[in-house]
């Protein structure tokens, strides 16, 4: 993080004499003139801190793709547990493959109608369906349903014990 810092300031301070230097020579301001030394020291300085700041942006953008593909690569993990401590609670539950896609559905966020749409059944059939769930996971509604997840993955329930 240090030779980053370092690299940035010494980025700023030569723009900083180069704009200088550009506006003074525009507007025309009485500035002396720099030992050529130091003038060919600043622009070495300026060129190494455009390579440095380019070889880190390329080391940070590496650094920061790979903690992209770790994340993702986690999340994909994630998703998965999700997927099979659904199919777990559904297989607790005794639930019909019509059930199952009901269920999975519901905790989508589908609507009732969205749902009845979908599988190409009446309403009726899927309230039904719906009622059954509830009954066979020992919740009254929808947001209970979606809680018995939630404090899986979560590793168990909030409240006091």
């Amino acid at each position: 993080m240090r030779l980053i810092v370092v690299v940035f300031v010494v980025q700023v301070l030569c723009a900083f004499v180069f704009v200088f230097d550009i506006v003074a020579t525009v507007l025309g301001l009485p500035v002396g003139p720099l030992d050529w030394q130091l003038r060919e020291l600043m622009e070495l300085g300026a060129a190494l801190g455009l390579i440095l700041g380019g070889c880190l942006g390329a080391i940070l953008l590496r650094a920061t793709h790979r903690r992209s593909q770790h994340v993702e690569s986690q999340l994909r993990a994630a998703s998965g547990a999700f997927l099979d401590l659904l199919e777990d609670r559904f297989g607790e539950w005794n639930l019909t493959p019509a059930e199952k896609d009901v269920a999975l559905f519901s905790i989508k966020g589908m609507s009732i109608q969205d749902i009845a749409a979908l599988r190409n059944v009446s309403e009726g059939t899927v309230k039904a369906q719906t009622n059954a769930i509830y009954r066979k996971a020992g919740v009254s509604g929808r947001p209970q349903l979606l809680s018995l997840f939630i404090d899986d993955l979560m590793g168990g329930p909030l409240g006091p014990k």
